[in-house]
Order: C-alpha cells, then sequence, then structure tokens
C-alpha cells in the first residue's frame, strides 16, 4: 500500500489553500499533478541541455538527443513494446488517435467499411473516426452502455455481435473518464484479433494508475498522454505494432522524417521517425521520462490499488446521499466518481465546491453523446490519484451536502 501523506510531499501544487481552505485536488481526470522529479527535469534540460535533436554533433545537442531517444526507450519499457521503434511521440491521446485515423485509416478504409466504437467513448476517440468515415464513406457503428440493475456498463452481448466484418477497426476507451468503467481490454482485442480487425486503445485514463503491456494485451494500437500520468502537458505517445506502422505512410511533411529528397519526390525515414515531422517537443519527452521514472518507483500496482479502494470508499460515501445519481457500474470501478444533483446544476456545484477549496470537474467531461442518452447533460466528477486520501472524500461529501442545504433552503 501506498502512503498518499507521504506522497504528497513530491508534489508542490498541492501544498497551497483555495479560498481559505486547504486544497482538495479531484480534478485528476483532466489532469494530474507533476511531482518535483518533474519538474526538476524540465528544469534541467532548459538550464543545460538546451539543444535541438538528432541534427547537430557539438555537445548539448548529443546530450539532448540522448535524453529524448532514451525517453522513447523508457515509453516502450513502461508500456511493454518489443522495440523501442514502436513508439512514436504525440502531442498526447488526441493526436496519436488522429495519427492513426489519417495514416492507417486513410490507407485501409474505404467505402462500405466500418469502424466500431462504444457509446461511451471521449469525443477523442469519436470525432477522428466521424471525420475519416465522411471522406472514406464508412459507417460508424455502436456498442451500446446500458443501464440495468448493474448501473451504467456496456452491453458485451451486443459487442460479440457487432465484432463483425465489415468491420475493419475497434477502437475503445480502456477506462471511461466519465462511468469509471474499465473495459477488458484484452478480451475486446483478442476477441478484434480473431475476426481480423485492427484494435485500438484510448489509454488515456488507465495509463500511470495501473500496469499496461501492450503485448499481453494483444491490442495494434494505444494512444497515451503524459499530463494524465504526473507528466507535462503537451507530450504523449503512440504505440503501434512494428509491422503496422511500417506500412503506413506519414501523416506530416517537413524536417527531420527525411531520408532524402529533390524538389519533385521524398523517401521518407522508418518508423517511427516519419511520424514525427519538424522539431519534436524535446523538454517534455525527457519530463515524461522522468514521470514514468517516479510511477515505477511508487509501483504501478500499488497505485491500481490505492484508485479501487478510494473509489470504492467514494462510491459507498456519496451514494449514501439520496440527492445523486452516481454514474456508471456498480462495482469495478476505475478512480473516478461522476454524479448529478438533483435540482442542481453540475457548474454550479463545481463553483460553490471551488469555495471550499475542492477542484471537481463539471459538464459533459467530453462525453456529450453519452450524457445524452444517460439523460444527465451535466455533471460533476471527482477524479483520484496516487496523492488523494479517504479524508478529502469525506470532506467532499460534507461540502455537496452544504451545497445541496444552500440551493434547497
Amino acid at each position: 500500500m501506498i502512503d498518499p501523506a507521504q506522497l504528497r510531499k513530491d508534489f508542490p501544487a498541492l501544498d497551497q489553500q483555495v479560498n481559505g481552505h486547504p486544497l482538495v485536488y479531484l480534478d485528476n481526470a483532466a489532469t494530474t499533478q507533476k511531482p518535483l522529479a518533474v519538474i526538476n527535469a524540465l528544469d534541467h534540460y532548459y538550464r543545460r541541455d538546451n539543444s535541438n535533436v538528432h541534427r547537430g554533433l557539438h555537445e548539448l545537442s548529443n546530450r539532448a538527443t540522448a535524453a529524448y531517444e532514451h525517453a522513447r526507450v523508457r515509453a516502450a519499457q513502461f508500456v511493454n513494446a518489443a522495440d523501442a521503434d514502436e513508439i512514436v511521440f504525440t502531442r498526447g491521446t488526441t493526436e496519436g488517435l488522429n495519427l492513426i485515423a489519417n495514416t492507417w485509416g486513410a490507407v485501409n478504409i474505404s467505402a462500405g467499411d466500418e469502424i466500431l466504437l462504444t457509446e461511451a467513448e471521449h469525443h477523442s476517440n469519436l470525432i477522428p473516426w466521424q471525420l475519416l468515415a465522411q471522406r472514406a464513406g464508412a459507417r460508424l457503428r455502436f456498442v451500446p452502455v446500458r443501464s440495468g440493475a448493474d448501473g451504467d456498463t456496456l452491453d458485451l452481448d451486443a459487442l460479440e455481435k457487432l465484432l463483425a466484418p465489415p468491420v475493419k477497426l475497434f477502437s475503445f476507451v480502456h477506462v471511461s473518464n466519465t462511468l469509471a468503467l474499465v473495459n477488458n481490454a484484452k478480451k475486446f482485442c483478442a476477441l478484434a484479433r480473431q475476426r481480423g480487425i485492427v484494435s485500438v486503445i484510448d489509454a488515456a485514463q488507465s495509463i500511470g494508475h495501473r500496469p499496461l503491456d501492450v503485448r499481453d494485451l494483444g491490442c495494434d494500437f494505444l494512444s497515451v498522454s503524459g499530463h494524465k500520468m504526473a507528466g507535462p502537458t503537451g507530450i504523449g505517445f503512440l504505440y503501434g505494432r512494428k509491422e503496422l506502422l511500417e506500412q503506413l505512410p506519414p501523416w506530416q511533411g517537413g524536417g527531420e522524417m527525411l531520408d532524402s529528397t529533390t524538389y519533385e519526390t521524398a523517401k521518407f525515414k522508418p518508423a517511427p521517425h516519419r511520424f514525427e515531422a519538424g522539431t519534436p517537443n524535446i523538454a517534455d519527452a525527457i519530463a515524461l521520462s522522468a514521470a514514468m521514472d517516479y510511477l515505477d518507483a511508487v509501483g504501478r500496482d500499488a497505485i491500481a490499488d490505492h484508485d479501487a479502494r478510494l473509489s470504492a470508499y467514494a462510491y459507498e460515501k456519496l451514494g449514501a446521499l439520496d440527492f445523486l445519481r452516481i454514474l456508471g457500474p456498480k462495482s469495478g470501478r476505475a478512480g473516478l466518481t461522476t454524479f448529478v444533483m438533483s435540482g442542481v446544476h453540475a457548474h454550479d456545484v463545481v463553483e460553490m465546491a471551488n469555495i471550499f477549496g475542492i477542484a471537481l470537474r463539471g459538464g459533459h467531461h467530453c462525453n456529450q453523446p453519452l450524457m445524452k442518452k444517460l439523460n444527465a447533460p451535466a455533471s460533476a466528477r471527482a477524479s483520484f490519484y496516487l496523492y488523494n486520501t479517504a479524508a478529502e472524500v469525506d470532506r467532499l461529501a460534507e461540502t455537496l451536502v452544504k451545497i445541496k442545504q444552500y440551493f434547497t433552503r
């Protein structure tokens, strides 16, 4: 088990007051706070090693290149990729998913094909496929979310029926940022592989919260964001099986991704460099490597256990408040709790919570179609990480009672 009180000392942003109250930061599904190890890595790069990578022969460029490419190796180790060349640096999960849609999709999706998603997808794993389907004349299909005795869950019977030709690609969220639903990614990928369907995992909410092993999962692609795993914003990476990446055309053109060029034609570098045109986000890649070191030092199994314990406690504590509707499944939940307060808009809940120093998220959480289906146009969300405590959940519950009393007095 981890000691959140001890770990909090590594996160300077948590040691502050908001509106006269100690900060309770419960917006980790939007972005996590950053430990000193990550902040120091950024500081060191800009103070000592600031230079462009791959192109220079001087000492600063050599050091920057070594650190940048080490970050690629570190990312491969973090998800147990077979080769560092299976890691493409991106701005985050969104860019990784767009990269697949604009490369693999451009080559492999045509009129009459189908792309399978779930109704629980973040807009980042919806809109790229919408655009691709519109360009190619393909069709989107969706695995339904159903509400019943087990709460809001995915219809697995429908999945089995839908996952069949003419579906060419199945892209799904590993952990729902609204429902706290944890999909059985290994099973989903195995089903897709059996049917000759390419699998894509949106791992934005699972990376940094639990161990991820792409070879065990059996996925073809997996996209993550650094800022969801204690790393900087503006950096992430896409894992792609090497044999697939090598078949794909570049999706942006510029320097650094070329072997050679004339005025008329170009020969591109092999993957992953053909997908990283221009000067990369060097500093943040290096700092992301520091974040991965930090998380592995804490232990991702321990983080997953802490998430599960805190989520179960929050579900019980907030579920006892009869004026709240908790979204998502009743068991096996990820580390977040999304709720609707009867008679009070989610934005009012979040603004009032802020008065008491509690950071929540309110709105549709980039799940607009899902929220409409659940008849919850807006909801509030508390999301947890390794530095959150049961005492903070207690403080949230007490504050929600005060908010409800304020709006019903």
